[in-house]
């Protein structure tokens, strides 16, 4: 179901996303559909997240954060800290912690995160098909870090991160990063630019950019 120019839409069952280059200022392109993995892979296709579940929105922001693939900067402190190499570094071992642990952080002084259970089942149910993934980082067998994302074709969505030691997240995202480089990935989402994400190299461009990087990128054969 498609709108006029700015106005919301509202997704009846079966309906396709529309496209987000008509939106509002804020991001805010469509409400309703569901949360299914099916839904969520077209939306992603489309450029857009789901940032709440009562009732589901679905947001394309004008600047859009990205990062580019393989040139994460790293400050020589970071540097130092993964010479040091204190974490074990793994790929798709715990998702479920990753994002439960994210889940779990407060942000910006909120009591709670974005992350709502239905949202956590509905990326384990994306993980479990194999279009969603996470970087974890372990000391003695405890999980203190990680990231995790979606996956379609040479595009990479990073959702949230968390770390309960220091550095813990930006080394996962190193790795991440360095991993997505070695695949050949071509787009690394980061949705919003954060004062963490800039000091790595995150940057913004359009949204009409990020559209026509995102429509090449998802069109490639799987990477991870």
């Amino acid at each position: 179901m498609t709108g006029p120019e700015g106005a919301i839409v509202l997704l009846g069952p079966g309906d396709p996303f529309p496209d987000p280059r008509g939106s509002r200022g804020d991001g805010l392109v469509a409400v309703g559909g569901d949360l299914s993995v099916d839904c969520l892979l077209e939306a992603y296709r489309s450029g857009l997240f789901p940032w709440s579940v009562d009732p589901i929105t679905w947001w394309s922001p004008d600047p859009r954060g990205v990062m580019e693939v393989g040139s994460m900067h790293v400050s020589r402190s970071l540097a130092r800290t993964l010479r040091r190499a204190p974490f074990e570094v793994t790929l798709d071992r715990d998702f479920a912690g990753v994002i439960r642990a994210c889940a779990s952080v407060p942000r910006g002084g909120e009591a709670s995160t974005w992350i709502s259970p239905p949202l956590v089942a509905a990326y384990e149910s994306l993980a479990r098909a194999g279009h969603a993934h996470s970087v974890e980082c372990w000391r003695e067998g405890r999980l203190v870090g990680g990231v995790y994302g979606v996956c379609v074709g040479g595009f990479f969505a990073g959702e949230s991160m968390f770390h309960h030691e220091d550095n813990a997240s930006k080394v996962a995202l190193v790795h991440l990063d360095r991993h997505l480089a070695r695949r050949g990935f071509t787009l690394m989402d980061c949705q919003m630019v954060t004062p963490v994400t800039r000091s790595l190299g995150a940057r913004e461009i359009s949204r009409s950019e990020y559209l026509s990087r995102l429509a090449s990128a998802v069109d490639q054969p799987s990477r991870w």
